[in-house]
């Protein structure tokens, strides 16, 4: 009998922009059928549910209210065998700010330019994030999945690296100091997510390590740059995706 999969989280896990939309999924969560949980369950044969959904926040996943839709964590069932999570960088605004910033600069039309300058009010600084918020929030969802799913086993999944670590950031469309700024808050963000498996005592796929030289300007980039022909800005590319899943493969293969 097929594993009972449930996945969590945000547009990095519903894989935005990678492919055609998941049949009956909501159309506003832009769930693709190339998001590293459809290509993970395609791969291990899985019996997938999928409530990742684009914008979640962690929030979101314990709660719900996103789109009016029901808090993603109600997919969780004493049947569940395996859940995955990537959340939080919608927390702490790590891929919203990098979009605004690329927009800034010239990363999108004239039109999405301006209404940047004039709308956005600027980055915040690392220290400015809840970090606190999120942490506590994840502690929460990760108790919850094994009191709803006690059989499960729990993968946590950081985010990958977006930025590379020096410059030039020709893909980013932002500069130096900008750069420096963003690194910091998708560093703090892998943190937190590391510390709250930990704590927990859940797997982790840790693709903030692994896929250090995979950045937005690598020649092998696993998440795409400020102007991507196909795809979302900042987002994982189908690389990005596929090697996710063959991570979780891996942790799970390595956990027994």
């Amino acid at each position: 009998m097929a594993v009972r999969y449930v996945a969590l989280g945000s547009s990095f896990a519903a894989g935005l922009g990678l492919g055609p939309r998941v049949p009956g999924s909501p159309c506003l969560c832009m769930r693709s059928s190339n998001g590293y949980p459809q290509v993970l369950a395609r791969r291990a044969g899985y019996d997938l549910v999928d409530r990742s959904c684009s914008g979640a926040t962690a929030r979101h996943v314990l709660r719900g209210g996103q789109f009016f839709q029901k808090p993603q964590l109600d997919a969780v069932t004493p049947e569940t065998e395996l859940v995955t999570l990537t959340a939080g960088g919608n927390d702490v605004g790590y891929v919203g700010d990098l979009t605004l910033m690329a927009l800034r600069r010239g990363g999108g039309s004239r039109f999405q330019a301006a209404v940047a300058r004039v709308l956005w009010k600027g980055v915040r600084p690392v220290e400015g994030r809840d970090f606190a918020q999120l942490r506590e929030n994840l502690d929460v969802i990760l108790v919850e999945i094994r009191r709803r799913a006690p059989r499960a086993r729990v993968v946590a999944v950081t985010y990958p690296v977006i930025l590379p670590q020096q410059a030039p950031y020709l893909q980013a469309g932002i500069n130096e100091e900008e750069a420096a700024l963003m690194r910091a808050v998708g560093e703090r963000l892998a943190e937190v997510t590391r510390a709250a498996a930990e704590g927990a005592g859940v797997l982790l796929a840790d693709m903030a390590r692994l896929s250090i030289g995979h950045d937005c300007c690598s020649a092998e980039p696993w998440v795409h740059g400020a102007r991507p022909g196909k795809g979302a800005p900042f987002h994982p590319t189908i690389a990005g995706a596929k090697a996710t899943a063959g991570e979780i493969m891996r942790v799970l293969a390595q956990s027994g």
